[in-house]
């Protein structure tokens, strides 16, 4: 499975999201990138075969362990985006800083912002992406053995009807505790640009799936865009995705 998703990640940069970032930024491949949370690295890899000058930042040692394993060469800091002494151990700034599906699993967002907003450099481009809180899959109820993996929304549920329904379908016991934490942890649209215009991360585009471009891979589905409605989009959208730029006033 982890080798799995060493080359979904690497598919990923370089059949969807390093095209995005070349049209967006035209000087990509001069800048120094980092990723926030780059698990097995198959963005790295992909990135370091190219050229460009990448470091990542993850919490998993066996997930850095892996990641080794593929690219002895890759360079790993072993942290957590959310540690308030992060920045101390690492001087210094990126140009551009990726965060794909990793917001909605840290608890300690306004944590969270404050050091992206020290890594990143003024001018700089933050990438990110994440399935909001109220939507369809947020708790990742894909996980599931049954057909529980298929239905929507499941996270919202009671947990004491939640675990009526896991056990009476043998389902892991394990199963509804992560479902609700995702469900805890997990982010929303609103809180999600309040906390950017609170550190001066201003978005050049910013676009909202119903099938995200990651589906493609993983399923084989072509994304979907839908309408940015307020009031609505935070239980339609499946994934939201941004690319901003840190601008002090």
């Amino acid at each position: 499975m982890a080798e799995k998703h060493f080359y979904e990640q690497k598919e990923y940069t370089t059949k969807y999201l390093l095209p995005y970032l070349q049209k967006q930024i035209s000087n990509f491949h001069q800048l120094n990138v980092l990723e926030v949370g780059c698990a097995e690295g198959g963005l790295l890899d992909a990135l370091q075969e190219i050229g460009i000058n990448c470091t990542g930042i993850e919490i998993s040692e066996e997930r850095i362990r892996i990641a080794k394993t593929k690219n002895s060469s890759i360079d790993i800091i072993h942290g957590d985006i959310s540690d308030s002494n992060l920045t101390v151990n690492i001087p210094d700034q990126y140009d551009v800083v990726i965060m794909r599906e990793v917001i909605e699993h840290i608890e300690n967002k306004y944590s969270a912002f404050k050091n992206l907003n020290s890594l990143l450099k003024e001018n700089g481009y933050l990438f990110v992406s994440f399935p909001p809180k109220y939507s369809p899959f947020a708790g990742h109820q894909q996980i599931a053995q049954s057909f529980l993996k298929v239905v929507p929304y499941l996270h919202l549920l009671p947990t004491p009807l939640l675990k009526v329904i896991s056990r009476s379908l043998n389902e892991k016991q394990e199963y509804v505790d992560e479902i609700k934490l995702h469900y805890k942890t997990g982010m929303s649209i609103e809180q999600f640009e309040l906390l950017c215009m609170l550190n001066n991360f201003k978005p050049i585009i910013k676009e909202l799936f119903v099938f995200r471009p990651i589906y493609g891979y993983r399923y084989g589905i072509p994304k979907l865009k839908v309408p940015n409605i307020r009031g609505f989009k935070e239980i339609y959208t499946f994934g939201y995705e941004t690319l901003l730029q840190k601008i002090m006033l």
